[in-house]
């Protein structure tokens, strides 16, 4: 599947919350949730548009409405998004990630901790 742009990827974070929803709900969300101005339907429109095309959303005709919903789910996206980010950065390896956000203190010698023992219950449950 093609990559999303920041502003598709913006637009598909809200239809992931939303879903299913409209160009007027995503446009409304924007205004009430975050706090920003409402967009103009045309740009929402466009957004959604492309995202629909590369295939990560469907829909369903309404006489002249349409609503949307996702096609890939957040978690297999983010799953995709983070194997390109480590391969690309990383050389593939989550050891060499994990390594730089603790050097960088992106994340705490507590936060890993817990992270570890997550896993390891993880790990027994299979």
């Amino acid at each position: 599947m093609e990559k999303l742009t920041k502003a598709e990827e913006d637009i598909m974070r809200i239809i992931w919350d939303l879903e299913p929803c409209t160009v007027a709900d995503i446009r409304n969300y924007i205004e009430q949730e975050q706090g920003l101005e409402k967009p103009p339907h045309s740009t929402i429109s466009t957004l959604v548009a492309n995202i629909r095309e590369k295939g990560y959303l469907k829909h369903k005709a309404y006489g002249r409405t349409y609503v949307y919903a996702a096609q890939v789910n957040k978690d297999d996206y983010s799953r995709g998004r983070l194997k390109k980010l480590v391969n690309h950065f990383f050389s593939g390896s989550m050891d060499a990630l994990v390594s730089f956000m603790v050097k960088e203190e992106e994340l705490s010698v507590d936060e890993l901790t817990d992270l570890l023992k997550r896993l390891e219950k993880a790990e027994k449950k299979k």
